[in-house]
């Protein structure tokens, strides 16, 4: 079976290294999908959630992995996948209890009317509740399953 090599890292970590048989990808624009041999390809990481079929090799027995990724970059060339992540959650590390504190805590919070750098302040507030969103929607996706 063909396979792609796939690189998931954020400037903190690399989060995983090993072949895999198919990703969607969370582009800014859209998904995007990657089979083998895919065209060469960059692109830039939206907020989404990064699907991936694993290979069986030596490292794993294949299956499923998720994450939640925001932001970034996307490169494919040679059957080799690198994921630049800004910020990058495993789904199995997500809990619907948490994310769900997390995206009460952020919609509890305002910004004043005399904020300084307001407009900023209100774009940050509003990725971080899309953000908490997604780790809530994919947290209930996956809570259980031991993906």
């Amino acid at each position: 079976m063909a396979t792609i090599a796939c690189r998931l890292t954020t400037p903190e970590r690399k989060i995983m290294d090993e072949p895999i048989v198919s990703a969607t990808i969370p582009a800014w624009d859209g998904e995007i999908g990657i089979l083998p041999n895919h065209s060469p390809i960059v692109a830039k990481l939206g907020l989404g959630e990064l699907r991936i079929q694993v290979a069986d090799s030596d490292k794993s027995r294949g299956g499923s992995r998720a994450f939640v990724v925001d932001g970034g970059f996307l490169q494919v060339v040679n059957n080799k996948m690198s994921i630049l992540a800004e910020k990058a959650w495993p789904a199995e590390n997500l809990n619907e209890t948490d994310a769900k504190a997390e995206l009460a805590e952020l919609e509890a919070r305002r910004i004043p009317d005399d904020a300084e750098n307001r407009d900023k302040q209100l774009a940050d507030l509003k990725r971080a509740r899309e953000r908490a969103a997604t780790k809530l929607r994919v947290a209930r996706k996956y809570q259980g399953r031991g993906i």
